[in-house]
């Protein structure tokens, strides 16, 4: 299936590492022109040599998108070199856990900061240039903790929900532009933060890090945890020219954990 990505001019926040930089090599596979930005100057290099590698066109702008300032870089620095901003994924955003009865609350003000509102300003920056040309794709990456609390991941399914919200309010904005607003939501994924939490655990289990991965995975429908690659393709798919009649929805990809309906 062509795609329709070849030379579409895209944004990858949080893209030095894990999810964001499988999103970014998918797009570049598919011949797309990416800036990837996250803090790590030396690893976005990284990723910019394998974007060229993989058949796209790569840049990167190291930034810190919790200020307006550092957002606005990313988006003008884009469209300076590209001409313009087709595309935008957000994936950038890790917030910490604890306990709801002993969590510093402040925790909730940092995952807000980068993921809730770093997402919408890269999208209302982002937005002038899709409707230059009538398209737009973005594409919100947010946990599956958003509609699954529990008491030790709150700042992390609080700043979810909020992505949840903010998506169809910004779909609804901006459908009429041909601008396509749509969320990913993975579960538990195979990236090298899942690790590091996930590390504590296996520890004190007495077990390594892939015995406890595989053991949460079995515990889902599909039996295994997701890979980072697995969703970069869902990303990419939302973020072409097929994906043209998913408006403000949101794609769950846990496995078949989530038990609600729809």
């Amino acid at each position: 299936m062509d795609l329709g990505l070849k030379g579409k001019k895209a944004i990858v926040t949080g893209a030095s590492r894990g999810i964001g930089r499988e999103c970014a090599l998918e797009l570049a596979r598919e011949g797309a022109r990416v800036c990837v930005t996250a803090r790590d100057e030396k690893l976005l290099a990284e990723v910019v040599d394998a974007i060229n590698a993989a058949g796209g066109e790569g840049m990167s702008v190291s930034a810190d998108l919790t200020s307006l300032d550092g957002c606005k870089k990313v988006v003008d620095e884009t469209a300076a070199k590209f001409g313009g901003v087709d595309i935008l994924i957000n994936c950038a955003g890790a917030a910490k856990g604890g306990d709801v009865l002993d969590i510093d609350v402040e925790l909730f003000t940092d995952a807000l900061s980068l993921k809730t509102y770093g997402y919408v300003r890269m999208a209302q920056l982002s937005v002038p240039h899709m409707k230059k040309n009538g398209w737009g794709r973005i594409i919100n990456v947010c946990g599956g903790a958003g509609a699954s609390p529990a008491r030790g991941n709150l700042p992390t399914s609080f700043a979810n929900i909020t992505v949840l919200n903010s998506s169809r309010g910004l779909s609804d904005a901006v459908s009429g532009d041909g601008i396509v607003v749509n969320n990913v939501c993975p579960g538990m994924t195979n990236t090298q933060r899942a690790r590091d939490l996930t590390q504590p655990v296996a520890d004190k289990q007495g077990k390594n890090v892939e015995e406890v991965l595989k053991e949460r995975g079995a515990r889902s429908p599909a039996g295994r945890i997701c890979e980072p690659e697995e969703v970069a393709k869902m990303t990419t798919f939302l973020a072409s020219e097929a994906n043209s009649y998913s408006f403000g929805t949101s794609i769950y990809m846990d496995g078949g954990s989530r038990r609600s309906t729809p």
